[in-house]
């Protein structure tokens, strides 16, 4: 019980941190850098549900990402479409990449699905730049407007402005980690989590595995096609290169950093994946090295992430007072 209180304390005192943040941010790129974390935070959650609950690593979060991107980009940019119907339509789109992919890949398993799906990516990656007609290949599409304003309770909420798009990438983060809770405490969170112990017995049982497992791969598209629009259209500059699989393996840090198969964890590996190579410019010249060291200890040290490190930190100082 103690844990779990610790556990939705420090997501509450997150809240209001990030609620607030614009109003304590005084330099406009931190604010930035905030809206590129929310964003990486909804990738992060939906990695989470294939890697975290159901223990198979994708190496297609950015694939998807860029697809949902490019979906919404193309759909406003030639279509006409407003912003609004555009982005409702990305993850829509990635997820119906993602049944048409996901059913022969999920006949795999462990090291196979791994490089089945990062062979999507590339293969995504590779439409991306190639077909530049409609995607303008390298040199990319320009002038992707923002969401189109409204009016809450006579007030104009106008998104050319960091702050009022902060606000929304916070909503969709928020959204994408209740959607993530409400499976992990429903009965397919439950199958998921079995999956990952023992999938064979999960078999065994008479459960149709591949279906839930399924469920998990497409959800988890869906939220990478949601962040790829919420980032095309803040950027306003679409071009193939941050969906690559380099960004995807920068989703699996993600999780493994803040704590697989937790909710909070991929919140918090989202932020340092962001936040980290900012802190490292200082030393440029050695900045990779230094980053790609500290990955490698955190993982080793800390294989189950930081939030579980916190969480029990916090029971035992809470214990030592209580002991007092």
């Amino acid at each position: 019980m103690s844990t779990a209180k610790a556990t939705y304390g420090w997501a509450l005192l997150s809240l209001m941190a990030l609620v607030l943040a614009p109003a304590m941010v005084q330099v406009p790129y931190f604010l930035h850098l905030g809206i590129l974390a929310l964003i990486w935070m909804i990738v992060a959650q939906g990695q989470n549900l294939v890697q975290g609950f159901t223990g198979y690593v994708s190496i297609a979060a950015a694939g998807f990402m860029g697809v949902g991107a490019y979906a919404s980009t193309l759909l406003t940019a030639k279509l006409g479409w407003p912003v609004w119907t555009s982005m409702a339509c990305a993850p829509l789109v990635a997820g119906l990449l993602a049944v048409v992919v996901g059913y022969p890949s999920l006949r795999v398993k462990g090291h196979y699905f791994a490089i089945v799906t990062m062979a999507y990516n590339l293969v995504i990656f590779i439409v991306l730049i190639n077909f530049s007609s409609l995607t303008g290949g390298e040199s990319g599409i320009t002038g992707i407007p923002k969401p189109e304003n409204f009016s809450v309770l006579g007030l104009i909420v106008n998104f050319e402005t960091r702050t009022a798009y902060y606000y929304l990438t916070l909503i969709f983060a928020v959204l994408a980690t209740t959607v993530c809770g409400l499976v992990l405490h429903s009965r397919v969170g439950r199958v998921l989590l079995a999956i990952r112990q023992n999938e064979p017995l999960v078999d065994a049982a008479g459960v149709f595995a591949w279906r839930y497992k399924m469920f998990a791969f497409v959800l988890s598209a869906a939220l990478c096609g949601v962040a790829g629009a919420l980032y095309a259209h803040f950027i306003g500059f679409l071009n193939p290169e941050p969906f690559g699989v380099d960004q995807s393996l920068n989703a699996i840090l993600a999780v493994i950093l803040g704590g697989s198969g937790t909710l909070a964890g991929p919140a918090v590996g989202a932020f340092l994946v962001v936040a980290l190579p900012e802190v490292l410019r200082v030393a440029e010249t050695y900045r990779l090295i230094v980053y790609g060291l500290l990955l490698v200890l955190t993982t080793i040290f800390m294989p189950r992430g930081i939030i579980p490190l916190l969480t029990h930190a916090w029971v035992w100082l809470t214990s030592l007072f209580k002991r007092r």
